[in-house]
């Protein structure tokens, strides 16, 4: 069992003759020698001391002080307790037993590492690190186990300042083990550790991709937001990548999600990306957008500059300066958020920004425009308008939108748009009383989800997270059967947007939901028997991994199977049962 016991090396410090022969030359015992020993022989007294790394250093301190040997076996003996054999004793004896020794060997390791985090003490083992003078050999075979670099991570967090800590992640490091440095603390207190571990990281979350994205980002934007330094640099590599790599566009994307979290954590980092990009160039941009996403607001003096700059101007500035997620984000609040206001004499201009930064596309080479591409932007722009003007009217009410429902559909197909509406579903579906002032014959919102869900696949996990806010809503205000009716209506936008091709998400939703028990089986039951309805073979190993147990379920199952010859349930389960035997 590593570091269960300790080996030594007596040639090193010679024999305990030698030692005791170092008498000093006057053979009169000096108050300073006397001080040593007393100091040597309060070490040798303490439990299992001969156990201790430095108990050759401290033997020779002795006998050069003129220690006694009798003294020096007397106490090293008594306080012999043999923690670590005895441990080895006992692990021996629970493998004869028949524990595993893999197991066994956990159990030992896991309540060392709980001890050491009880009882560490970084003054000690920076002052156990500076007496080595190099590398201890003990240290260099310690972080070749994945349990005691886990170790050193957790240690880390706790005791940042810690020299021993801070030299054993470099070590880690170089060792090539940075991938597991994942904690804030372990990652960003040395420079040549944190770039290692943000380029590393970087290349988990590329290769993961969107699926994988939720997952990687929270802990990289983390560590990158650690410190100004740390984010700075962060920043600037990535945007160096993004112009230069293969993948580019990939690369500014996890630089605004970085940006995004620096934001909702209370830092205004919104320059800094400006100030890397062509904008530089532009100093009238930078002050109005700059301006506007410290705020977090728009407002018509900075929104005329970037409308003279980017609309009126026959020698535009790059589109992608204002394709800022978090500066489009505040065009949807204030275009498609009910109740939002804008002057009048300014809306236009809002309207035209928005839909150049969506429709307009370029051509670079070598920081020199070859070509721009405008023809979508009048369209683009008199489908924002028509949205905005329908939606966020006053006084308008859910028969004159019903009457325009074929006009919205239309309209829908702008992604730009698209996002607006899914903005404005948001917040009219989330209002307290919406369903209850609205029957399910004009709940006009959730028709126009169901558009969005046909024709724009990126904006999928979006509806998913709004339609599971929604189902996961109390609505204390309707009876029983009127939460009910509520709820089948949004399953049924869920289960529409599983037809459009977000299957997975959808399933697994609804089978953490049978899991938790803190949903209506009716609800459950509901869905499986709309999904049994619409699919038919081949299905994949994915799906029924998922779908499988809920039909398992004896509470679902018992209710829904049929009498007669055509029964979905134990169609699907005899197909799977025959096709999908590596499931069992």
């Amino acid at each position: 069992m590593p570091g269960a016991t300790r080996g030594t090396d007596r040639d090193d410090f010679g024999s305990p003759a030698e030692w005791g022969d170092q008498q000093p030359e006057d053979g009169v015992l000096g108050e300073e020698d006397a001080q040593v020993q007393q100091e040597c022989l309060r070490k040798f007294s303490t439990p299992d001391y001969i156990m201790e790394p430095s108990v050759f250093n401290t033997l020779m301190r002795y006998f050069q002080a003129g220690g006694s040997p009798e003294e020096v076996i007397r106490l090293l003996s008594d306080n012999y307790t043999a923690v670590a054999q005895t441990i080895n004793l006992l692990a021996q004896w629970l493998i004869q037993t028949g524990v595993e020794p893999v197991q066994v060997q956990e159990t030992v390791e896991n309540h060392l590492k709980n001890l050491v985090m009880q009882h560490f003490d970084p003054r000690k083992a920076d002052s156990i690190f500076t007496n080595e003078g190099a590398t201890p050999a003990w240290l260099e075979q310690m972080i070749a186990h994945p349990t005691w670099r886990d170790l050193v991570y957790r240690l880390m967090e706790v005791h940042p300042d810690c020299l021993m800590l801070k030299f054993t992640v470099k070590l880690i490091s170089d060792a090539g083990y940075q991938g597991e440095i994942t904690g804030v603390v372990a990652a960003c207190q040395q420079l040549e550790v944190f770039s290692r571990v943000l380029g590393s990281s970087l290349a988990t979350i590329l290769d993961g991709g969107e699926a994988h994205l939720a997952e990687n980002l929270p802990q990289f934007s983390k560590m990158v937001c650690h410190g100004e330094h740390t984010y700075l640099l962060a920043q600037v590599l990535m945007a160096v990548l993004a112009q230069e790599g293969q993948r580019g566009g990939a690369v500014r994307r996890v630089a605004q999600e970085v940006q995004r979290f620096a934001q909702e954590s209370g830092h205004d980092a919104s320059r800094i990306p400006l100030a890397l990009g062509r904008a530089a160039s532009y100093p009238r941009l930078c002050q109005a957008l700059g301006a506007m996403l410290s705020k977090g607001a728009l407002n018509p003096a900075d929104i005329t500059v970037l409308y003279n700059l980017f609309v009126t101007s026959k020698d535009p500035p790059p589109v992608e300066l204002i394709r800022v997620p978090a500066f489009l984000d505040l065009f949807m609040q204030s275009l498609f958020k009910p109740g939002a206001r804008i002057n009048p004499d300014h809306k236009h201009k809002y309207i035209h920004l928005l839909a150049y930064a969506a429709s307009v596309v370029e051509i670079w080479k070598k920081n020199k425009r070859l070509s721009i591409n405008q023809d979508e932007l009048k369209a683009t722009a008199k489908a924002i308008e028509t949205v905005h003007s329908l939606c966020c009217a006053e006084n308008i009410g859910a028969s004159e939108l019903l009457a325009e429902l074929g006009t919205l559909y239309r309209c829908i197909r702008f992604p730009v748009v698209a996002v607006g509406v899914l903005t404005w579903v948001d917040w009219t579906v989330s209002k307290p009383t919406f369903f209850e002032q609205h029957t399910h014959s004009t709940l006009v919102p959730l028709a126009l989800l169901d558009e969005v869900s046909t024709y724009h696949p990126l904006l999928h996990p979006h509806i998913l997270q709004l339609l599971i806010k929604l189902l996961e809503t109390k609505y204390p205000e309707l009876d029983a059967m009127k939460q009910l009716e509520v709820k089948k209506t949004l399953l049924d936008r869920m289960v529409h947007l599983l037809s459009c091709g977000h299957v997975l998400p959808v399933v697994a939703y609804i089978r953490r939901c049978l899991e938790k028990l803190d949903t209506d089986l009716s609800l459950i039951r509901y869905f499986v028997t709309e999904v049994l309805d619409m699919i038919i073979p081949p299905y994949t190993s994915d799906f029924v991994r998922l779908f499988l147990p809920i039909l398992e379920n004896d509470s679902i199952a018992s209710t829904l199977k049929r009498a007669g010859e055509h029964d979905p349930v134990m169609e699907f389960i005899a197909h799977c049962q025959s096709n999908f035997m590596l499931l069992d």
